[in-house]
């Protein structure tokens, strides 16, 4: 198996003032996150950047970890994001301006030997997906008044998309003195696609419109370009970002050896 690399692209919109999304594609660490600010709380872009620059700290600090333990990157992840989240309760602890500093955050990591095995923890409604054989699956669970409904059967699918309340986050970094962050594990296959993204981009575009993306597009960055392209052109009313990660391209030499 290959290793795996990404790419990361994010776009203000053409509604909002300012981006409050924030991301980082570490290759080298075979790390990718992607962060939203919460809109309506004071500095949501401090938030999103605040906690990117914690995760990618702590990630460089544990480089090794990351890579030579499998089994442990789950909690690692978790750690991280406890992490980052009591640095936004402290800052917003620090003054009056930044009081309800929080951000939503997904953030995957790939141990590429000896089978390629992902882990993505989250907190908020940014989502992972996987897309494979031209099938997208999300891997993440929205901490949304919508998707809690849902699960109670209080509403159906279709009623939540159009409930007022179902935008509103039951987690997010930085949000209450306690956090519980998801996380799930599973092995890729080679021509597997991750996905991750602020809902700047489900808003604007269904599941199977955004597999159909990921399908015509056969790069890391083509398909970024493509995804945040399709999101402005159906309003780009919020802020979008996007990171597409796949496995390494084989080097030419090594193509031509394993054809002998």
């Amino acid at each position: 198996m290959t290793g795996w690399v990404g790419a990361g692209r994010t776009h203000r919109g053409y509604v909002r003032p300012v981006n409050q999304d924030a991301f980082a594609v570490l290759n080298e660490l075979g790390v990718w996150m992607v962060a939203d600010g919460l809109g309506g709380k004071p500095a949501g872009d401090i938030a999103s950047q605040l906690a990117i620059a914690s995760l990618v700290k702590q990630a460089e600090n544990h480089r090794r970890l990351l890579q030579d333990s499998r089994d442990y990157v789950p909690t690692l992840l978790s750690q991280f994001l406890m992490t980052a989240h009591h640095l936004l309760l402290d800052k917003g602890a620090t003054s009056r301006e930044l009081k309800g500093l929080g951000t939503t955050i997904v953030i995957l990591c790939i141990v590429p030997e000896p089978a390629a095995t992902a882990t993505v923890a989250h907190v908020g409604d940014s989502r992972a997906y996987l897309w494979r054989e031209g099938v997208l699956t999300r891997l993440t669970r929205d901490h949304t008044f919508g998707e809690r409904y849902v699960e109670e059967g209080i509403l159906t699918p279709e009623q939540a998309r159009i409930h007022p309340d179902s935008h509103i986050l039951t987690r997010a970094l930085g949000f209450g003195e306690t956090l519980e962050p998801e996380c799930s594990t599973f092995t890729l296959r080679q021509d597997d696609c991750m996905l991750l993204c602020t809902d700047g981009l489900t808003k604007m575009l269904s599941d199977d419109e955004i597999a159909a993306v990921l399908g015509s597009n056969g790069t890391s960055s083509r398909a970024c370009d493509a995804l945040v392209g399709a999101a402005l052109e159906r309003g780009g009313i919020d802020n979008v970002t996007v990171v597409v990660c796949g496995p390494a391209p084989t080097p030419p030499e090594t193509a031509q050896a394993n054809r002998h």
